[in-house]
């Protein structure tokens, strides 16, 4: 029966998908091949990654979000960093401003913490024999062959408990001393040979993943020492927790470790490239923009009739500024500036005097 108190929700959603590969695997290569098996893990953690890419991108924008955020963080730090109560609400004003939201950087990661602990208890509920964890269902072989788990048949319970890579069980860990019986062939040797080599991959995975988030680290955030610590943890030791916890872990759940670390190393870097783009287009576009709004090379700005007349009004004197402002006009109405000689119909005032004819017109006499 479902229930909601055993984190059933969780575990029957993940055993289903994983059911759904395995039936489509073992079409091809068989219901008790060891491949099929592995390869329905596999595409579970593809499945339920691909379903996450939404919360991932978001992880990824507003990681760089609060990475350009830092140095108004740190002047925020440095200005109340005493008052505790005022930084926090002078933290919320900034991310409010910004609509950045912490909460959705952690979201997928949060996300992968129920699916792992379903993948590993679905796993280990294919062998309950020996009390591995199930005190309560301690059962014989026989009887574990004949009761299903989940969405899976007693009929696939056996089918895996079959499957094996050279006497290699996938549910089988390299320290396992009880429950070897529900093994239809378990060869310790064979557990090792398989487990090491998958075990330093996923440990070499998980270097090469963090390594290629680190990079992509801004100066001003790999200089937190916060995030310096963070960075020191994600290369060194949690890929030396996977070496060193695999030989206590299912062959299967060292698989989906290293599973996840590859998919995560390529969609962070499809992810990282797109949205590099996407900055790169709107700077192209800004430029764009600003060239349009840019006078042609060469060009001399045009001047406005009323800008000339608005100056003009600034030159004290009556006469004089409408001198200026008739000069402003120059050819555009064919008139002869007043400062040169005065125009048709007018009579000469008598502040023209002493005044020097345009470059080229010849003096005119005046009338006595």
């Amino acid at each position: 029966m479902f229930n909601w108190f055993s984190l059933d929700f969780v575990y029957y959603p993940v055993s289903a998908i994983m059911w759904v590969w395995y039936k489509a695997f073992a079409f091809v290569l068989g219901p008790t091949n060891f491949f099929a098996w592995a390869l329905s893990v596999m595409f579970l953690v593809f499945t339920l990654r691909a379903l996450l890419y939404k919360p991932f991108v978001r992880q990824i924008r507003t990681t760089r979000q609060m990475q350009e955020l830092q140095p108004q963080i740190k002047a925020l730090q440095k200005k109340y960093g005493k008052d505790r109560q005022r930084m926090a609400l002078e933290m919320q004003k900034l991310q409010k401003e910004h609509g950045f939201n912490p909460i959705l950087g952690c979201l997928p990661m949060l996300a992968q913490i129920p699916v792992f602990l379903g993948l590993y208890h679905v796993l280990r509920s294919f062998n309950r024999t020996g009390g591995i964890g199930f005190g309560h269902l301690n059962l014989s072989p026989v009887e574990n062959r004949q009761i299903p788990n989940y969405v899976f048949s007693a009929t696939d319970v056996g089918h895996f408990l079959d499957a094996n890579l050279f006497g290699a069980p996938l549910g089988a860990y390299m320290t396992q001393s009880t429950g070897l019986e529900a093994f239809t062939e378990f060869n310790r040797t064979a557990v090792i040979l398989v487990g090491l080599p998958l075990m330093v991959a996923a440990g070499i995975a998980t270097y090469f993943n963090s390594r290629a988030s680190v990079a992509r680290q801004s100066p001003e955030a790999a200089a937190n020492p916060q995030t310096a610590i963070m960075n020191k943890l994600a290369l060194y030791v949690f890929p030396l927790g996977v070496v060193v916890g695999g030989p206590f872990l299912p062959l299967a759940i060292i698989l989906y470790w290293f599973s996840n670390n590859i998919w995560t190393f390529g969609q962070q870097h499809y992810v990282f490239g797109k949205i590099e783009k996407e900055e790169e287009a709107k700077k192209q576009e800004a430029l764009e923009r600003r060239a349009a709004n840019a006078p042609a090379p060469g060009a001399k700005p045009s001047k406005q009739k009323k800008a000339a007349s608005a100056d003009a009004q600034t030159v004290p004197g009556g006469s004089d500024a409408a001198d200026a402002a008739d000069a402003a006009d120059g050819a555009s109405d064919g008139r002869p500036e007043r400062n040169g000689k005065p125009g048709p119909g007018t009579k000469p005032s008598g502040s023209g005097a002493g005044r020097t004819p345009r470059p080229g017109a010849k003096p005119k006499k005046r009338k006595r």
